[in-house]
């Protein structure tokens, strides 16, 4: 379902058995039944790569892109790596880190109070 700016996404997670599935990735936790809401913000796109970031994540400071099936995380600070990607493709994710790291900081900051996050330039 579509919320607000078009790039806005709002992923809702029931929670069953107590357990959310994505409490180590999301730092999610809610009780058994209850709707746990989530927004993810697409913020660039570039050769088929999604960069996106939820708001109400955990710290560190990072990003999340996607490529097809393959899915990272990216720590902005230190380039820290997790999940698989194909080896160009996190190349260019690399790249794009180190042009834009001042607006993934201000971003990531936005998110934390819940503010309309800024588009960045793709990897041209």
């Amino acid at each position: 379902m579509k919320v607000g700016h078009p790039l806005d996404y709002l992923f809702l997670f029931v929670v069953q058995n107590g357990h959310c599935p994505f409490m180590k990735r999301l730092g999610c936790c809610a009780s058994e039944g209850i709707p746990v809401q989530f927004t993810m913000l697409e913020i660039s796109r570039f050769l088929g790569i999604v960069i996106a970031m939820f708001y109400r994540d955990h710290s560190p400071p990072h990003f999340h892109a996607k490529y097809g099936e393959y899915e990272i995380t990216v720590a902005v600070e230190t380039g820290v790596v997790s999940g698989q990607f194909p080896k160009r493709a996190l190349a260019h994710v690399m790249e794009w880190l180190d042009l834009h790291k001042s607006e993934l900081l201000e971003n990531w900051e936005l998110a934390k109070l819940r503010q309309p996050l800024k588009r960045i330039s793709p990897l041209e």
